[in-house]
């Protein structure tokens, strides 16, 4: 356990700029399932415990994100993240509260990074009976990777406010972990505050592998992969939805423990021509990198 406070990544809430077209998609193609409706709003769940995995909001022409929601280890570590997040910088939006709007309930904290980016932390939120994997379909979140043109400060806030510790660093990428999954935010190097990707979990490599051939016939041609990732050892295929957002199949994340050795840069290096473990597939192109850096939270008060 790293984090004394944050158990995992929950779920994600996106603006998009048309709910039925992203219905079609997310269920369609990249196999969630509708987990409840609302006004203006669409649960999306995949075969784990989680009660949604994205919540999609009707939004305007610009596809932004609303907030990425984390799961708290106790009642009382909502309290100890709301002083440590005011003592890092970061500005608290609504203290912890019964999540009445929400479908799966429970106590949330939200609050705001000093770059804008928002964070909700839930407590006693539904859980789904715990059953087997489904093939070829997504288990949970593992990931998300948010940019930040400010590294270092982002990486502290992380550390300070939510007990993340550094897991490895590569040249473009600070890893930070909070319990058995190698990394649960990671912090894209770049010269923008935007989403790089969401990553789904999927339960073996033949459903990555599946998941991509899926997607193609779909016209949802694979962007970077398939390879194996360094710094969590993790299989790979990454996509754009309909509406611009990176996202990622993944499976076989490494799991670690406080035991586990930090890297840096100069440890994570590749030989000539490859930018994963296989070497099979090219370096990302110019049309995921822009996609990389197009999508940003909404503004808050």
């Amino acid at each position: 356990m790293s984090s004394p406070w944050i158990e995992g990544l929950r779920s994600i809430a996106l603006y998009v700029p048309d709910l039925a077209r992203a219905e079609d998609f997310y269920t369609r193609t990249w196999n969630l399932e509708v987990a409840q409706r609302g006004d203006g709003v669409l649960y999306l769940r995949g075969t784990g415990t989680d009660a949604y995995l994205l919540a999609l909001h009707q939004g305007s022409e610009a596809p932004q994100v609303r907030q990425v929601t984390l799961r708290a280890r106790s009642r009382e570590a909502l309290g100890a993240i709301q002083a440590s997040v005011v003592a890092a910088g970061g500005s608290v939006l609504a203290e912890p509260h019964e999540l009445t709007r929400d479908p799966a309930g429970g106590i949330g904290l939200k609050f705001k990074d000093p770059h804008g980016r928002v964070f909700q932390v839930v407590h006693g939120d539904a859980r789904r009976p715990d059953g087997a994997a489904v093939k070829d379909r997504p288990i949970r979140l593992t990931h998300v990777v948010l940019n930040s043109h400010a590294v270092d400060e982002t990486q502290a806030f992380l550390a300070d406010a939510l007990g993340f510790r550094l897991a490895d660093r590569t040249g473009i990428m600070a890893f930070m972990n909070c319990a058995r999954d190698h990394h649960t935010i990671a912090i894209g190097i770049a010269d923008n505050d935007a989403l790089n990707h969401i990553a789904f979990l999927m339960p073996d490599f033949e459903s990555v592998m599946r998941g991509g051939g899926r997607m193609k016939d779909a016209g949802f041609p694979i962007q970077w992969g398939p390879g194996r990732h360094g710094p969590g050892n993790n299989l790979f295929n990454y996509f754009i939805d309909p509406f611009g957002v990176v996202i990622e199949y993944t499976a076989e994340v490494e799991q670690i423990d406080d035991s586990y050795v930090s890297h840096g840069p100069e440890h994570w290096k590749w030989p000539p021509g490859r930018v994963d473990q296989w070497g099979i597939s090219p370096a990302p192109g110019p049309t995921l990198k822009e996609a990389q850096k197009r999508i940003f939270f909404a503004p808050q008060p």
